[in-house]
């Protein structure tokens, strides 16, 4: 009896113990040196150059086209501009156009009649190309501008899993129809039209 008392307190004391003692962190097996981010990077600026590189001689191939850089690392040309208005959309108007997409080459993608009259809520919705949102808000309406984007700026590495393949710079000809406040009472209801793609 006192040597089940016995066996029974070391065992009870055994388990007191390791329930108590904190548990040791364990070490990565291997450690991150970098060198992938270095290389992705290195990959990235590679592919930025080629694509600029392409779009500089789309741009001195057309002389009569007078293609202005944006600050956000596209490039852009008025085929109809508006002069009267001076006014252009700002975050939360809602925004009509058109837009055609073509490749670096001139060979169309989606046609106009394809992605028919779109409706986009400026600033608001992330559903087209990141190039796109920021180049509506560059137009006033009636305008008609054609943009060259890189792919980071177009569907990027991904592509849009349909036409446009992955790192594929674009060319999209836009014409903003018309863009009224978000809380105008002349609003028309928001019906977004979708594209007829494959």
């Amino acid at each position: 009896m006192k040597y089940i008392k016995q066996l029974s307190l070391v065992i009870f004391g055994g388990l007191l113990f390791s329930c108590c003692s904190q548990q040791q962190a364990r070490r990565p097996i291997s450690q991150s040196s970098g060198t992938f981010l270095k290389e992705s990077v290195e990959r990235n600026k590679k592919l930025v150059s080629v694509e600029e590189a392409k779009i500089d001689s789309i741009i001195k191939s057309n002389p009569n086209g007078k293609y202005i850089a944006s600050n956000k690392g596209y490039w852009y040309r008025y085929d109809v501009k508006n002069y009267q208005d001076t006014i252009r959309p700002k975050k939360g108007d809602v925004a009509n156009f058109n837009y055609e997409v073509k490749d670096l080459d001139g060979n169309i993608i989606y046609s106009e009649l394809e992605l028919r009259p779109q409706t986009y809520h400026v600033d608001k919705e992330q559903k087209i190309m990141m190039g796109l949102r920021h180049g509506i808000k560059l137009m006033r309406k009636k305008e008609t501008v054609t943009f060259l984007f890189p792919s980071h700026m177009g569907y990027g590495y991904h592509g849009d899993n349909r036409r446009i393949g992955h790192n594929q710079p674009l060319i999209c000809t836009v014409t903003l129809n018309d863009f009224t406040p978000e809380n105008s009472p002349n609003l028309p209801p928001l019906k977004q039209n979708k594209p007829i793609t494959e």
